[in-house]
């Protein structure tokens, strides 16, 4: 795009009018893209995959590093052949697709979404924030902010998802949740391609359509009833601005243009082509080849008995090489090292044939890059590891009373649809909520109900995934042995009452109260589901987005704005204190369930880190990078947060809390501190790295040249 044409871009708030309508494609991308994110671990544990914490870590290892992997090429694509444009809409039709595939519940179709995912964010992720720093003059002081804006667009998405997909698919059906998410990128895409009056259309409809939907589909607590209401509003008030802003013109049209026009139907062709060949490869690698007849199971290339020396090792050194040595040598995490080193290599060859000023500006990409890569190892654990914390270990019912002495040896029937409750008549005070892990019950007949619920769950899949009938009574026993309730009992009995085929008994188990009950269980109230908590993240995004937005406005004209690595390094400091809120919480537990204020806390700090770095950091990348080479930098910045994805999964391999084979789970009080421990490694590292960054800073803010202007051949 021209300077002349972006010195006439008409604007709003002081901002381009093309970067509201940039702000909902990218919202709406982001809704399909979390919304299958909160369901995703879930729905490997708990579905028809059937998964345990190691395997379904791996996958969603796996899927993470490589939909991060990705966008280094289609940045490459788009600079070299199709424009950041074309790019963008092929990006959000592949990822259509994939989400609509997620809605078929076998092995084949799930992992080719997955790959369909994949591809399609390589083609959209690094292009949409192009396109972005493209309609900002060199040297704006309004990028940063104008990043910033673009970031609450897509933190809005993000807590839309799981508010709206996560509590959809875990109340009332995966697919639903998962048919949410094709619907929300198909609207990311017609938003981006469509004339100007029609997306004003579409975004005020659909902002009005998922608003209602917000205030409609809740849990019915405060914290759920507050949380959409306030998503809703800000939802409704974005696309009032955004009508009002393309109402003076939208995303001018020639940005974006392929580099050479005349051969873009050629190319064109051939990256379609080249990319249905690619598909089906990271169909395989994402599945870890069990998709391959005959496979059947995730695979490593290095045989078990290699590693087997470091995992029996007592030096927690030697174990983080285990499962390092794990990961790198599952097909995916081969493939991402090799991307990885390609990348690497290229860059650094590039960076050293400019001249002195274009390279330490590239080296200062590299640094503050590595520092990324570190950030969201950590952070990431929110999607993985601290999901399933969040599910075992969180605090998550907001009951309105306590179990009495006068109920102690009383029977009741538990409803295990928390929709039933109400609508059937019945007492929503008697839901078998999560209030009822870790406790005894007196019924003589509950451990039938629960054989009863473990076999016909078991016997409803499809046969390649029924368990053998010796592992299955193993398993009965396992369950019915343990003196409490554990969640691998709870997933079963609720599992069994959303069957198709569910009788009005399978809806239903005995309970009696016994003293060791009374004052711990909680009862009516309602319970929010795990996947719900992703929302706090972005909420707080929205909320404190604009503050930081000021913040930085308000320091730069003071001239007291720190600097891009200072700003990277109180990211890094505020991420460890976040997860030494989880430790804290683990500490001060009751039977391992932790309050849920220390979660929100966590979130709190991390949010809070994460303005200091990600919207700083995308910036960043479009100021500093060579023009000529813009798209491929911000392709290899997703790139090193793939890499963060692979170290991700390898943290939260450290907090399995599954055991053996039949996946069992144990009580919360036996997995909290497993989780504990690792939160209390990652705030030392996390908390160290900041540091590190900050003496660093002096000599990173010399090499960024803010006085020197880019040059034209760059």
């Amino acid at each position: 795009m021209k300077e002349s044409a972006i010195a006439e871009q008409r604007t709003l708030f002081g901002h381009p009018t093309g970067l509201y309508t940039l702000f909902f494609a990218e919202m709406w991308e982001r809704f399909s893209y979390y919304g299958m994110r909160a369901l995703l671990l879930l729905y490997m544990l708990k579905g028809f995959l059937g998964y345990g914490d190691k395997d379904a870590n791996a996958v969603y290892g796996a899927y993470t590093a490589l939909v991060y992997m990705t966008p280094f090429f289609g940045g490459m694509i788009a600079d070299k052949l199709l424009g950041a444009r074309a790019s963008v809409i092929i990006g959000g039709l592949l990822m259509a697709a994939g989400h609509l595939l997620m809605t078929l519940e076998q092995d084949l179709p799930f992992f080719t979404a997955l790959g369909l995912l994949i591809a399609g964010n390589g083609f959209f992720k690094p292009n949409i924030s192009t396109i972005v720093g493209s309609l900002y003059p060199e040297g704006s002081p309004k990028r940063d902010s104008g990043f910033t804006i673009f970031y609450i667009g897509i933190n809005l998405g993000a807590a839309m998802a799981p508010l709206l997909c996560g509590y959809v698919g875990e109340t009332y059906g995966w697919h639903y949740g998962f048919g949410l998410a094709t619907i929300g990128m198909l609207l990311g895409v017609a938003i981006f391609v469509a004339p100007t009056i029609l997306t004003q259309i579409l975004i005020l409809l659909a902002a009005g359509v998922s608003a209602y939907g917000l205030l409609f589909f809740n849990a019915g607590d405060v914290f759920s009833v507050v949380s959409n209401i306030f998503v809703a509003v800000a939802l409704v008030i974005s696309a009032g601005a955004a009508f009002f802003a393309l109402g003076r013109g939208g995303l001018p049209k020639d940005v974006g243009l392929p580099p050479n026009p005349s051969a873009f139907k050629g190319n064109l062709v051939k990256v379609l082509l080249g990319t249905f060949f690619v598909i089906p490869i990271f169909v395989v690698l994402v599945s870890g080849f069990s998709v391959i007849p005959g496979v059947g199971e995730q695979v490593t290339l290095l045989p078990h008995s290699v590693v087997e020396p470091l995992e029996s090792s007592d030096s927690p050194i030697l174990k983080g090489l285990a499962e390092f040595v794990n990961e790198a040598s599952r097909p995916a995490g081969l493939v991402l090292i090799l991307a990885g080193l390609g990348a690497t290599i290229y860059l650094v060859r590039e960076a050293f044939r400019m001249e002195k000023v274009a390279r330490e500006r590239m080296f200062v990409v590299f640094i503050l890059t590595f520092f990324s890569l570190l950030f969201w190892a950590f952070f990431e654990q929110s999607g993985s590891s601290v999901n399933n914390f969040t599910d075992r270990n969180i605090d998550r019912v907001v009951e309105t009373s306590k179990v009495t002495q006068a109920q102690v040896g009383t029977t009741v029937q538990l409803d295990l649809d928390v929709n039933a409750s109400d609508s059937d008549g019945s007492d929503k005070a008697y839901y078998m909520s999560q209030e009822f892990l870790g406790h005894v019950n007196g019924s003589a007949v509950f451990k039938k109900q629960v054989d009863d619920a473990i076999r016909a769950v078991e016997g409803a899949k499809d046969e390649s995934k029924q368990m053998d009938p010796a592992d299955l009574d193993k398993l009965i026993k396992k369950v019915n042995d343990y003196p409490t309730v554990t969640m691998t009992t709870l997933n079963y009995l609720r599992a069994n009452a959303k069957r198709d085929d569910a009788t009005p008994a399978d809806k239903k188990v005995e309970w009696t109260f016994v003293e060791e009950n009374k004052g711990k269980i909680g009862l009516g109230g309602s319970e929010i589901p795990a996947s719900v908590f992703q929302a706090v993240n972005p909420i707080y995004i929205m909320i404190f987005g604009l503050v930081f937005t000021f913040l930085w406005g308000w320091m730069g004209s003071r001239g007291f704005e720190p600097s891009t690595p200072v700003k990277f390094a109180f990211g890094l400091i505020q991420l460890g204190f976040g997860f030494a809120m989880l430790y804290f919480g683990a500490q001060t537990s009751v039977d391992g369930m932790v309050a849920s204020y220390w979660l929100l806390l966590m979130y709190l700090l991390l949010t809070t880190g994460e303005l200091c770095l990600s919207p700083v950091g995308l910036s960043m990348v479009t100021k500093l990078s060579p023009k000529r080479l813009v798209s491929t930098v911000m392709g290899s910045w997703f790139l090193a947060t793939a890499f963060s994805q692979f170290l991700a999964a390898i943290i939260a391999q450290f907090a399995n809390v599954s055991e053996g084979s039949d996946n069992f789970v144990p009580n919360p009080i036996d997995s909290v501190n497993i989780y504990g421990d690792v939160y209390q490694m990652i705030a030392i590292m996390a908390v160290a790295s900041g540091v590190f960054c900050l003496l660093l800073s002096p000599i990173l803010k010399k090499w960024m040249h803010m006085d020197v202007p880019h040059k034209d051949d760059e």
